[in-house]
């Protein structure tokens, strides 16, 4: 068995015509395109429409002397459909506006998200959470911090942000993980890599 490696490039791509079909909070694009196939030669031209809403930082702030996670709560237009709930405990995150750099929207967004102070970050994954209509790429970091203002409401009332900070174990963070009880995808990658990664973590910090 070989090791995966990627048959296409970026270059086996060829961008036809892109059309503005709507710009408001969000943007969509029409993309003519065609590509290479894996049987051999081009595609007929292909028209998909993209959701353009540019790329976001998430931070798990993470206290490795008491091994406590920070993380938030809020309601979700998009989690409407849920029967339960569509409040939802995540990360913080932001979006990443020009000229910014990962770790000022990571330092950023924890002061106005959960009010606490993060120092060392560790890069957890970068990944496409819906590559299939969306453009958004996501970088994940855990941050270490000394804690936060567990159960206190934080926000930018200019983003019309109503947020509950959590301060838990991460023993009690991968028991909810494992109940099934996290359904926000960052969050699963975050907990899960702090599940793996987290020992080797606390002693390099630590060290």
């Amino acid at each position: 068995m070989t090791a995966f490696r990627r048959q296409f490039g970026a270059e086996d791509v060829e961008l036809e015509s892109t059309e503005a079909s709507f710009s408001g909070y969000f943007a969509i694009e029409t993309l003519t395109l065609r590509h290479r196939l894996f049987a051999g030669g081009w595609s007929s031209p292909i028209r998909r429409e993209l959701f353009q809403r540019g790329d976001a930082v998430g931070v798990l702030p993470w206290n490795p002397s008491t091994d406590e996670v920070v993380l938030i709560e809020q309601f979700r237009v998009g989690a409407m459909r849920d029967a339960d709930s569509p409040w939802m405990l995540e990360l913080i995150a932001g979006v990443v506006e020009y000229g910014e750099s990962d770790s000022v929207v990571a330092l950023r967004e924890a002061q106005e998200e959960a009010g606490c102070q993060v120092s060392r970050l560790e890069p957890i994954a970068t990944f496409y959470p819906s590559a299939g209509a969306c453009s958004e790429q996501i970088r994940l970091f855990i941050g270490e911090t000394r804690g936060a203002d567990h159960g206190s409401v934080q926000g930018l009332q200019s983003e019309h942000e109503d947020i509950l900070v959590h301060q838990m174990a991460r023993s009690e963070a991968l028991a909810m993980l494992n109940r099934g009880e996290v359904n926000n995808g960052h969050t699963l990658i975050a907990l899960q890599w702090l599940a793996l990664h987290g020992d080797r973590l606390r002693s390099d910090w630590h060290a």
